[in-house]
Parts: structure tokens; sequence; C-alpha cells
């Protein structure tokens, strides 16, 4: 088998804010499936990795259902509805997509699926689909004549409507009524001989009905005895009619706010017999979820006992804005518009080879949309978000604990010195926006179990909510939120609008910003000292904002691009004394005659030896840009345009060259494809067949929405350098507009 050149090695994400975004298959070793933006996620619980990203949706993902195999086995059939309006059925073999049929015929969002095997069926062939949607319609789907004898639909009339099958049409033959809400969620089980509907409603209750066949012997009535209620109906065939009854069987009160979803537990074979346990999962609003289960003996149904959240995959909800590897390469934080900061590391087990990347830590969960980031050592960044302000955060030590637990390292050798000087945690008070740090005479001990009820409701206001704990495995989303936020230490104010981009130069020193900006005055870049956080020169050039910013690897330069189709270079002249701050002054820029860009530049990058930079563009083109030396100004293209098929929204480029010393760039798209080219600077001129097409990523490793970032994995160091010059896979990460956060692995030896 052929090695693959280029592979996606970890995905980090999270379901559609939506009812029914989210199912799993039954039956051993099933597959999670998920909607994340426009993309289907297949995710496998047990090795905790993301196995494949089905894309065909044009829009959000709003419904998933796996098709059930009679057999117990696992499913290998999926449908998927969005907000394009498509329904999609999938065919899976192998955890890899075999097939997509586009259902077409509803004019709205579809909003629920359902889907069925026949009775009896012995291929694919008798699927039977159904698919609900906001244009006020049910449509089924079959590939040949179906019968199913009874659809459920949940209505916003608070009724549940029963629909049969007589002369392939589905004729309403009963609704029922007790609700006092939308309904939110139907779903049927067969016990014994009798069917069982379960609803769950914005009125916080869920009713389970009993369907059964009525008994047509004659049967004396007692009228003294209570009696339930039952609707009937009556069904007609070539040979009889039966008649129907339904009944309420019982009444659920558990949840606090809307039940958005029940769920029967899946039926399964157990010594060549099919058993179809009666438990009942419910999720609600009010953040919970119940098993309910009828008592053995009193035949009451019940809460059952409580259930330990496992290690998940996690991601945003919303679009990535940015993201940064850390100095030294060992994890990831990235921002987004779901206003979070959130990291990403390896989490390594004792004696077992397998790494899995997890979310360790949330080190800030804002008020704004988050924009860009820049790390100034391992552990201290700063954020910008749609704010006037930029704030610095630094590690508190139960992170770095738990980072060393949950990663392998040393925690004396990674705290150094510092071990005294750090606080525990961070929380948020009360209608606040900053992290303030929390240290060990800030701690509130736990309230033990002997201690009085009152004392532990709330009688007494304990404003830290942070506790400290020590993690072997990643924590979950509970103690995310509350126990991994960084301490703010600093807050930078100088920009007149909203940050927009940042970025650090390599050794540490020096921190460049840059906010929205539609006039000169406002588009100016500041330069901050990152030791005093004092606020340094101011450089103005640009006449709209500042898109992306770039020091070059020796910080002898800063390049700009900008929404005004130019780009800028300022070069570092220091100053006598080394106390002062170095002096930026422009060495070289682009007009509206010098151009070669036509549309907005959104990114641009450095080659590892300072002698070049790459700029990408909304026009589709990148260009490579120099030689780049203190004496020469007079800086122009270098290479050919590369015409990249779609509009530039991030440019990368690798810190170690291919095997045959060639440049390496990795360029994204807004479609959401990585293409990844190798470029090498001609001896003549016009230069010719100086770019070459090394690979792009596939469907299902490509981003569904536009790239926001692309970033190379460091290689900080002559140990680090070195190693990676050897090694034969190479990584960088990418995140988009879709809500996903990738790590990708580049065989070296095939670019």
């Amino acid at each position: 088998m052929v090695a693959p050149v280029l592979e996606t090695s970890h995905v980090f994400c999270c379901p559609n804010r939506v009812r029914g975004a989210l199912n799993w298959s039954p039956g051993h070793g099933g597959l999670l499936a998920f909607g994340t933006s426009c993309s289907v996620v297949l995710y496998d619980p047990q090795k905790r990795v993301v196995v494949t990203n089905l894309n065909g949706h044009t829009a959000r993902v709003n419904c998933i259902q796996w098709i059930c195999k009679q057999d117990g086995s696992p499913s290998t059939d999926l449908v998927s509805g969005g907000s394009d309006n498509h329904v999609i059925h999938w065919e899976i073999e192998n955890n890899q997509l075999l097939k997509a049929v586009h259902l077409l015929g509803h004019e709205g969002p579809v909003y629920s699926v359902c889907a069925v095997y026949q009775r009896g069926a012995a291929h694919a062939a008798s699927q039977l689909i159904v698919s609900a949607a906001s244009d006020s319609t049910v449509r089924v789907w079959s590939k040949k004549d179906s019968e199913v004898p009874i659809l459920a639909c949940g209505d916003d009339d608070c009724k549940i409507h029963l629909f049969v099958q007589q002369d392939d049409q589905f004729q309403k033959v009963l609704f029922l009524s007790g609700h006092e809400d939308w309904i939110r969620g139907v779903e049927w089980a067969m016990f014994g001989g009798d069917l069982f509907l379960a609803s769950c409603s914005q009125d916080c209750l869920i009713r389970i009905w009993k369907l059964y066949i009525k008994s047509t012997s004659l049967e004396v009535q007692d009228d003294d005895n209570i009696r339930l209620k039952e609707d009937t109906f009556t069904i007609e065939n070539e040979s009889a009619k039966i008649e129907f009854a339904v009944t309420l069987e019982t009444l659920l009160a558990g949840h606090e706010n809307w039940v958005n979803a029940v769920h029967w537990q899946p039926s399964f074979y157990r010594d060549g017999v099919l058993q179809q346990p009666m438990k009942l999962l419910s999720a609600s609003m009010d953040k919970t979820m119940i098993l309910w289960a009828p008592d053995e003996e009193s035949g009451v149904w019940l809460e059952q006992k409580e259930w330990m959240p496992e290690v998940v995959i996690s991601g945003h909800f919303d679009d990535v804005r940015d993201l940064v590897w850390d100095p030294e390469g060992e994890f990831i934080i990235t921002v987004g518009a779901d206003q979070t900061t959130r990291l990403f590391a390896p989490w390594k087990r004792r004696g077992q080879s397998q790494v899995t990347w997890h979310e360790i830590a949330r080190p800030q969960i804002h008020g704004y949309d988050l924009k860009c980031i820049a790390m100034i050592n391992r552990f201290q960044f700063v954020s910008g978000a749609d704010e006037k302000v930029l704030r610095v955060f630094s590690a508190p030590r139960n992170f770095v604990e738990n980072f060393c637990a949950i990663t392998g390292h040393s925690l004396s050798h990674i705290l150094g010195n510092q071990d005294s000087d750090l606080p525990e945690g961070a929380t948020v008070p009360a209608l606040g926006l900053s992290n303030k740090a929390v240290f060990q005479g800030d701690l509130v001990p736990q309230p033990s179990n002997e201690e009085e009820p009152l004392r532990s409701a709330g009688f007494e206001y304990h404003p830290m909510a942070f506790q400290r704990f020590i993690l072997t495995e990643p924590p979950t989303e509970d103690h995310l939120l509350q126990n991994t936020l960084w301490p703010e230490v600093q807050k930078l104010y100088g920009h007149g609008y909203e940050i927009h981009c940042l970025t650090c130069n390599n050794s540490k020193t020096l921190l460049a910003s840059a906010c929205k900006a539609a006039k000169k005055e406002h588009a100016a870049i500041i330069l901050w000292n990152t030791k005093s956080w004092k606020q340094g020169q101011s450089l103005v050039f640009h006449s709209l904002t500042v898109t992306q910013m770039a020091f070059s690897p020796n910080d002898n330069f800063l390049l700009a691009v900008s929404r005004d189709r130019t780009w800028s270079l300022w070069k570092r002249n220091d100053t006598v004394s080394h106390e002062l701050d170095p002096v930026f002054n422009l060495h070289a820029f682009t007009n509206t005659v010098t151009a070669v860009h036509s549309r907005i530049i959104w990114s641009c990058a450095w080659s590892p030896d300072g002698k070049y930079f790459f700029t990408g563009s909304r026009d589709r083109k990148v260009v490579a840009w120099g030689e780049c030396d203190l004496f020469n100004s007079s800086i122009g293209p270098c290479s050919s345009v590369l015409d990249a098929g779609g509009s530039v929204t991030a440019v990368s480029v690798c810190p170690v060259l291919s095997l045959s010393q060639r440049y390496v760039i990795a360029v994204g798209l807004e479609c959401g494809r990585i293409c990844l080219y190798s470029w090498e600077k001609a001896n003549q001129v016009p230069e010719i067949n100086d770019w070459i097409y090394c690979i792009e990523t596939s469907e299902s490793q490509s981003h569904t929405l536009a790239i926001r970032k692309l970033c190379w994995k460091n290689c900080n160091g002559k140990t680090e350098q070195s190693e990676a010059e050897n090694t034969q896979w190479l990584e960088f990460a990418s995140c988009g507009e879709d809500h996903t956060v990738k790590i990708h692995r580049v065989n070296r030896c095939a670019l």
C-alpha cells in the first residue's frame, strides 16, 4: 500500500447548536455522526478520533440519523438534512464515503429526518426515508413501493398527528392532544406486540403513548372500573378491518425547561434473541439528560442512576478566526466568533502508543467575538476581539500541573523558578469581562456532605467559582467552563476601533497590532513592548484595514498587507541605548502603479531564511517578493504569478525546505481547499516553471467554508531545526469559517 502524501491527523469541532444534529450508530463499534457547520463528521468514540468528514451540504446541517439494521450490526447508511433544503443519503463502507444521493424537493430548511429498513427486507433498496422541513411539508422517499405501519409527526399546534399509508397515500387517522406547547421530538419503539411512542415538548414534559390492536372479543364492561381514555382508528385492507387504540401510558416530569429530544435505547441481539430494553433517554434545555425506566415491581417510571461523562471531541461552535502554535510546537491555541479561546494538546497515556489531541483548557470566555491571537511565550498570549482593547493572559499553576499530567511533561522542568509566583487559577466576577487571578489563599474549601444543607445551598455567597483539580485525562465540559480560565494580567489601550490582527516578533520583545479602519489615521500599526507593555511607535501608511502582519525570521522587517490592495515593509533601526525600543522606518511598499494584486490582500508569510515574502489575495494570485535586505529598498515580484484557482484567504511557508531545497508554501482558499506548492527563484526573466504544484486536500480533508488561518508547526532552536530537517513528516494546522480546526501531516519526501 502506497503511503499517503497528505493526511489529516486530528480534527477539533463540535455539533451544531440545533436539536437532531447528532446520532449514534447502534451496535458494537458504532460511529457517532454529527453536523458541524456544513459537514457531517463521523467520530469513533472508542478510539476518540474523527474517522472522516462527509461534505455535500452547502448550509448548516440540522438533522442526522443512521438507518438501523434489523440484525443489530453497525449501520452503513446515513441520512442528513440541512438549511440548503437538501436531504442527503450517504452510503458508508469501511468508514469511508461510498456514495451520496441528494434528495431534492423541499423548499425550506430541513429540520427532521427519519429512516428505516422495511421489515423483512434484505438490501438497501427497501429503505424508507421521511423528512420534515420549514416549508410545512413532510416528504417520504423510497426506492420502491413500501408499506409503513404508522407515521407520527409533532407539530407547533401542540398535537401529534398520526398517518397511515392507504392506496399509496398517507392518510391522517388521528391526533393526540395533551402537550401544551410545541412538540420537539417523537420516537417509536416496539415492546412485545405493542408500539410505544415517546413525545417531548416545550412544556417540559414527556408523554409515552401505547398503540395496540383493539380486542374484537365481546367483553362485559364494568362501568364502576376506572379505564384509560382510548383514541381509536380503523385500517382497512383487502381482507379485513383492523381497529387500533391509543392510550396515554405515562407522563414523565423531571426537566425544568424545554425537552428537546427523546430516544429509546436501541435494540440488540443477545443469544440470538432480539432484545428491546424499555429505557428512554431525554435531553433538555435545563442542561441535563435523564435516563428513564419503569420500576420492576411497581411499573412506575423512575429516573435511573447517574452517568459519568467520558472524554469526547470538542471545539468551536462558530467561525474559527485565528490559531497559533506555542513556541515549542507542542500545543495550539485558537480563537473564534463563539467568543472563546481554546487550547488543544496531545493526551499521552501510559502504556498506549496512540496519541489523541483534545481541548484541555479554555483560557478565555469573552463577551465579544474574538478575532486574533499572538503568543508571547510558552504560557502567555495576547488576544484581540471586537473591542478596542488588547488583553494579555498568563497560565496559572493549576493549568501547568494538568498540562504536564496530560501531555507527560516534567512539572519541575516547565515551572522552573516561577513556582511561588503563579496564581492557582482564575475566575470571572459577576458582570465582568476580565479574568481575575485566584491565589492559594482565595480558594474556598468544598463543603462536606455532613455540613448543614443551608450553608451549601447558597446562604453564604462565595464569588470564587474556581476549584483546584489535578487531572490525568482531558477535562469535561463543565470543568473547561469553570476551572481552566487564565488570569488576565494586562489591558492595552490605544486603538480607536475593533482589533483586527496581531503578531509578535520571533524574539518575543515586540507586539504589533492593527484595528478596523476606513481612514489612514485609524489604519496605523501600533507596536508594544512585551516587557513593560508600554505603547511604542505608531506606523502609518495604509488607508484601509491591515488584514495581516508578519515579522521576518531575523526580526529586521515587519510586513503588513491591507484591504487597500497594497503591502508595506518596515525596516528595524536599532537605537543607541538597548533600553529603548527599536524604531521602524518605511523601507518598501506597493501603490496603485506598482501593485500586482487587484483585490484585497488577505495573507502574507516569510520564507524561513527571510529573503522572500509571499502574499495571497482575493484575486486568486499568490506572489513572491524579494530579495529583502537592509540596503535594498527596490523590492518587487521575483516569481511568476501563481493562479491558485480560487480566492486566496491564507498563506503559510514551511519552516524547513523540501528535500530538493525548495520552499514549501501552503495556500488556503475561500472554498475551504488547501493546496501545497513548492517554489524556487528562477534564474531567468520572465520566471517560468518556478512554481510546482505538490498536492491538495481531498474533499473529506478540506474545510467546507473559507480558510481563516494556516500555520506550520514551529521548529525553533538548532535541535528542533535539525530534527525537522531529518524528519519524514511535516505538520501544519488550519482553521476556517466551518467551525473546524484541523492538524495535517505532509510527507516531506513526496514534496
